[in-house]
């Protein structure tokens, strides 16, 4: 007896408990989505009626709206009829465009504009910079940090490595004043590795190809793999460009870990050679529509581009049947597609299905670059980091673009302005 009412005596103070802590104001950092088909991670079943809640900058809670209670005086941002699904990243941009260049001639809102209109619109929360000014990009890093400036979080290379300037950003470089040096030696670019890594280079960068006028000229692999023996050394990833098949061999054969570009002007893959770039652990960020972007600079028939995409396609897709690992990118900040819906109906016809886009824009770049405990899906203690949709990408994966709010660290950052 005395037992029972010892326990029953428990069970009402954990009650009162409760229910003083449930009534109680909200940090004013508190958040609540609710109402939205929330799709956690690719794999997991959609929550239907969902409701997220944030904490401190982090996900409190997950679940059916019924489930998860919103203390009094959160934000509440009503998710009916949207969907919800972790930030985007985008593995393949650069800091470079005329709007972000010479970050210390603009004001943080002329840099905030910027980074919008190029990122923050299309749902990425963060994005690896793949080639860029390092410190112009750490300026913009500081104040996106500082809160002086709204952006995604940025991983960046800082200056790549090449053993000649590519035609193509020539004089772009010139008119901006802006010098990257060739690499001529092992001994050079690892001093220099050494350099971009303590000045905050989040990765490396090599050309294994560097397009020249009337040909394509490829790194020595010897110096391919002492730039990424180097960088693995301090555990950063390396990206390789390349722009032919012999441009892969070089990044195969060196170790690196990411692939810039599927290479449609030469063979399509085959099933043996997809096999060969998965065994070797590499990951991949097709850019498919950056071949029609550089079609506009030359006299390409509808005909050939047509051919030129329908070959990238099929390279992803015989990479991605292979098992490979594919990391979202566009090559945005050197092309001026900002908008991303044709590079996701071109992955649908590279074979992709809505939730392996949904993989390479969260958990496969998290996992990738060592952020899956706390990126890249929507769970109880992960950054708040989530997009809001206006469409279901499970019917149409041009609903990946439909974006209506943009969350980093539990801010908007973004917001359409628009209705549902």
């Amino acid at each position: 007896m005395a037992s029972s009412l010892g326990s029953r005596v428990k069970v009402l103070a954990a009650v009162l408990v409760l229910a003083f802590f449930g009534g109680l104001p909200c940090s004013a950092s508190d958040l609540a989505l609710v109402g939205a088909k929330i799709y956690p991670t690719p794999t997991d079943s959609p929550i239907e009626h969902g409701s997220i809640l944030i904490h401190e900058g982090r996900i409190l809670a997950v679940g059916s709206r019924a489930d998860v209670k919103v203390p009094r005086g959160a934000k509440v941002i009503d998710c009916t009829g949207l969907v919800v699904t972790a930030g985007f990243w985008n593995s393949h941009v650069h800091i470079l465009t005329p709007g972000l260049i010479h970050a210390e001639k603009l004001s943080p809102e002329e840099t905030t504009a910027q980074l919008q209109a190029m990122l923050t619109l299309w749902g990425f929360t963060t994005v690896f910079d793949i080639a860029s000014v390092l410190n112009n990009t750490n300026l913009i890093r500081h104040r996106i940090a500082t809160g002086a400036t709204k952006g995604p979080r940025i991983l960046t290379v800082g200056e790549p490595f090449w053993i000649a300037t590519p035609i193509y950003v020539k004089s772009f470089l010139e008119v901006n004043h802006v010098d990257i040096p060739s690499v001529h030696s092992t001994a050079e670019a690892k001093v220099r590795v050494q350099q971009e890594i303590r000045d905050g280079g989040d990765g490396i960068k090599i050309f294994a190809n560097s397009i020249e006028q009337g040909t394509i000229l490829t790194m020595p692999e010897d110096l391919a793999r002492g730039i990424v023996e180097e960088a693995h050394a301090h555990g950063r990833p390396v990206f390789a460009h390349v722009s032919n098949n012999a441009g892969i061999e070089v990044a195969l054969h060196s170790g690196v870990d990411i692939m810039a570009h599927t290479t449609p002007i030469d063979a399509p893959w085959s099933a043996a050679f997809a096999q060969r770039l998965v065994a070797a652990r590499m990951a991949l960020t097709p850019t498919l529509t950056l071949w029609k972007f550089e079609s506009r600079k030359g006299s390409i028939s509808a005909a050939d581009l047509e051919e030129g995409m329908e070959r990238a396609a099929q390279q992803l897709n015989a990479f991605q049947r292979a098992g490979g690992d594919v990391l979202f990118g566009t090559d945005v900040g050197y092309t001026d597609v900002f908008d991303t819906t044709e590079e996701f109906k071109w992955m649908s016809r590279g074979g992709m299905t809505y939730r392996q886009i949904l993989a390479s824009l969260t958990t496969n770049p998290a996992r990738r670059f060592g952020f899956d405990q706390h990126s890249g899906r929507i769970a109880k203690g992960y950054d708040a980091d989530l997009v809001v949709l206006r469409a279901d990408p499970a019917r149409d994966v041009s609903g990946f673009s439909q974006i209506r709010h943009t969350v980093r660290n539990a801010a908007v950052i973004y917001n359409s302005g628009s209705g549902r």
